[in-house]
């Protein structure tokens, strides 16, 4: 039985859905243009289409599958994941135009601008991993617009103030996504409701397809890492160290799981967040570190702090500061990425003849990740307090997780 308010839900969202994509069409007409490969015998860069086909699929494939574990929302979590990347795309693709690459007064679009918003909308969709099932489309709709505008006002800071590169600036994805997911899941929870929730289950075809989207991200991760990468040189050594720490998180990942097990066995949701993490972790050191060495420990120990902390400390923020992150974004995104971070810090440090000339930019390496720290937590919080307004019809706690609140569901599925 859908809740009461599905009727109100119903009018606001395609309201809101059709206003947006009117306003993208209007602007899309006066704004945004495609690189004419035909001005000066500009070479078209086809070599670019399959990192951003890699990249694709990740977002749409790999992340909405990753999320589907969930016994009865598995509709849901497919369904929210194509809505919210298909409208971060375009948003991102606007942002991101007017923000840096505003000329002549037009945006021209080509295959290095449609990677860039691919992965603006992968900041959105792990930030929606924290509140998956607690969360109406509407929510979820205004979530994507303000953290996507929050990520990339996040790499206009860095490029502006702090003069990171542009390109790399975008690897901060994992750690603003999982913050601000975390911190807008603190936000919108409710007093009192800090227990797991009846619904909150898997089932056997729900993590048969969840593990089916985390083997098509961990195929493809290579190309996550290395899609910005000019340098040839640089380029495959981000393949090869995010291929080996993967591979080692992985391994990592159903050692640790069995050991934390009380009848020595493996849990699956240990392997769907965990082997992610060493590419996660491999991601700000990728195209720097000639040792794979280095990327296989990395993979390690982003693999044990993942199953750890999705096994004893994601239950300790739920019951002691009413922190529930749903699908463990903190362990596979946020800490995997301080630990790329702060690892890239260590090898400048030892790479460095002059420690003196190096510390400047330790310094700035460090301010980077702790304003996009800084800016993640403070735009989640704010955007759960908005968005817990009884105005946008939040979803009572007997209504989280349940498919049957937003789609017309096959009466068989009564049965789950």
């Amino acid at each position: 039985m859908a809740p009461k308010n599905a009727p109100n839900l119903r009018k606001y969202q395609t309201s809101l859905v059709l206003l947006l994509e009117a306003a993208f069409i209007a602007i899309f007409y006066f704004f945004v243009n495609y690189e004419d490969y035909n001005v000066n015998g500009k070479r078209i860069p086809l070599d670019m289409y399959a990192e951003f086909q890699d990249v694709h699929v990740m977002v749409f494939f790999g992340f909405g599958f990753l999320m589907m574990f969930l016994r009865r929302y598995s509709f849901s979590s497919t369904g929210f994941n194509l809505l919210l990347a298909a409208l971060a795309v375009q948003w991102a693709t606007l942002m991101n135009g007017f923000l840096f690459s505003f000329r002549d007064g037009s945006i021209t679009i080509n295959l290095k601008s449609l990677v860039t918003a691919n992965m603006c909308a992968a900041s959105a969709v792990i930030a929606m991993g924290a509140v998956l099932g607690k969360s109406n489309p509407i929510q979820l709709i205004l979530m994507t617009l303000l953290e996507v505008s929050g990520f990339i006002f996040n790499r206009w800071i860095l490029k502006n103030v702090l003069r990171v590169d542009l390109l790399l600036s975008i690897l901060h994805l994992h750690v603003f996504g999982a913050f601000f997911g975390l911190m807008m899941a603190w936000a919108l929870s409710l007093p009192g409701k800090n227990r797991r929730h009846e619904k909150e289950k898997q089932s056997t075809t729900t993590s048969l397809f969840s593990m089916l989207g985390t083997i098509f991200l961990w195929m493809f991760w290579p190309s996550f890492n290395s899609a910005f990468l000019e340098k040839e040189n640089e380029k495959m050594y981000a393949v090869y160290n995010t291929y080996f720490g993967m591979a080692v998180s992985a391994v990592t990942a159903f050692a640790v799981s069995v050991i934390t097990s009380r009848k020595g066995q493996l849990n699956m949701a240990h392997i769907h967040s965990a082997v992610l993490a060493g590419g996660v972790a491999v991601s700000a050191t990728a195209m720097m570190t000639t040792f794979p060495w280095i990327a296989m420990t990395l993979g390690f120990t982003a693999g044990v702090i993942s199953v750890l902390g999705y096994r004893y400390a994601r239950p300790m923020l739920n019951r002691s500061f009413g922190i529930h992150d749903t699908c463990g974004v903190l362990w596979i995104h946020g800490f995997p990425g301080i630990i790329g971070v702060l690892t890239k810090v260590i090898i400048k440090l030892v790479m460095a003849e002059n420690i003196r000339m190096i510390l400047k930019d330790l310094l700035f390496e460090y301010v980077a990740l702790s304003a996009t720290l800084a800016l993640s937590l403070v735009l989640g919080m704010i955007t759960g307090f908005l968005l817990k307004c009884k105005w946008w019809k939040p979803v009572p706690f007997h209504k989280h997780f349940d498919d049957q609140a937003y789609w017309e569901f096959p009466h068989l599925a009564m049965k789950l």
